[in-house]
């Protein structure tokens, strides 16, 4: 496959991930204006700080690594290696799931069961989910790797609309249910998605033309099941290194991301109720980085994974691949710098109007807009110098 072609695919993988991000971010964003107006602050701090983090936790700490690791190095690959590669991410998700949900319910402060009812059941399910989505594991690199852009598409929107449904009726008819509400919704959501992938590679394989002519290395679904090698090492030691290494490397990534979550959870700087607060405004502040550079990361990485070969100098790769990476780096660079100083001109001006139309007086004057200063999200109005 030639670079051009790769990049054309690469840029409809990220063209189709900003459409996706933008439908999530309205939803999302309108699921939670109208959650708000049934349910209280105190669920939904919970909800989108404790329980999002032991889910993302969890999801990183079991595959981040591998994801990089198995979309790296050169296509040609023994993907039974790479398949049992990336099945070893299941146990990894149990266990990080067990011993967190166990820091989540023994160390961390427990919410007022009055005030949040059915705390230790949302732990648990939450970190089932995570277990659940590390299930489609294999299907998903795979997917990737083929640049299967209608079936993410697909995929994704479909879990995600379908979760927002079923949350937005719950909501409704049994506000009552309180975070059995968001763990039925959000186990529900894996489960469709992983269902959406399954069954996607079980129609495709099931007529071998379509399978040959989209150049897939398996031939059946057993392919994509663990299998003991005999002639070969059950996994790629190769690749295996090179996950240890890119969890070293993305692991101050999940720091920096996550950050705030962190020190809310373990630190108790602020209630349960303004963290719900403070999640809905960090939301807001970091749409343009989840709409638009979150697809591009994916997307091309990709790219300059299949273009350029991992640890061989530049003078020794085709030139034309090197400088077709080298005109896309610029121009991903280019795009980046000018939205980073497009959103920080305008987002000062108007932060506090966009709150106060998206949640009212509880956002833009609460505690948060007063007390605290957060450069890079939507608190610009405290900042003496805005």
């Amino acid at each position: 496959m030639g670079s051009q072609e790769v990049l054309g695919q690469a840029a409809r993988l990220a063209s189709s991930g900003l459409l996706l991000q933008v439908l999530f971010r309205l939803i999302t964003f309108a699921l939670n204006a109208f959650i708000l107006r049934f349910l209280s602050k105190e669920i939904v701090g919970i909800v989108n700080v404790r329980l999002t983090l032991l889910y993302s936790t969890t999801i990183f700490l079991a595959r981040e690594a591998f994801r990089r690791a198995c979309l790296s190095g050169s296509t040609q690959r023994d993907w039974r290696q790479t398949i049992n590669l990336l099945w070893l991410t299941v146990p990894l998700g149990v266990f990080w799931s067990l011993f967190l949900g166990w820091v989540w319910l023994r160390l961390l402060e427990v919410p007022d069961p009055n005030v949040v009812p059915h705390y230790g059941t949302g732990v648990v399910v939450f970190g089932l989910s995570a277990v659940v989505e590390l299930l489609g594991e294999p299907f998903w690199v795979l997917a990737q790797a083929q640049m299967f852009v209608k079936l993410k598409v697909i995929a994704e929107s479909l879990s995600v609309i379908l979760k927002s449904v079923l949350t937005a009726s719950l909501v409704l008819w049994l506000p009552h249910w309180g975070l059995y509400i968001f763990s039925l919704a959000q186990l529900f959501y894996t489960t469709v998605l992983v269902l959406c992938y399954v069954a996607y590679f079980k129609k495709l394989l099931g007529f071998p033309k379509s399978a040959k002519q989209q150049m897939l290395p398996v031939s059946r679904m057993t392919d994509l099941l663990p299998s003991i090698l005999r002639s070969r090492a059950f996994v790629n030691w190769e690749e295996a290194k090179l996950t240890w290494s890119f969890f070293k490397q993305s692991f101050l990534k999940q720091i920096l991301t996550e950050g705030e979550r962190y020190v809310m959870t373990f630190l108790n700087v602020l209630n349960f109720g303004d963290q719900g607060v403070y999640d809905i405004v960090n939301n807001l502040g970091s749409l343009v980085a989840r709409l638009i550079f979150q697809p591009i990361e994916e997307s091309f990485y990709i790219f300059f994974a299949k273009v350029l070969e991992r640890e061989k100098d530049a003078t020794l790769q085709k030139q034309e691949d090197v400088a077709v990476a080298a005109t896309v780096l610029e121009s991903l660079l280019k795009l980046a710098l000018l939205t980073g100083l497009t959103i920080t001109v305008f987002g000062f001006a108007y932060s506090q109007l966009a709150l106060d139309i998206y949640g009212g007086a509880m956002l833009s004057s609460g505690s948060g807009t007063t007390s605290q200063c957060w450069p890079c999200h939507l608190h610009s109005w405290c900042c003496p110098i805005s």
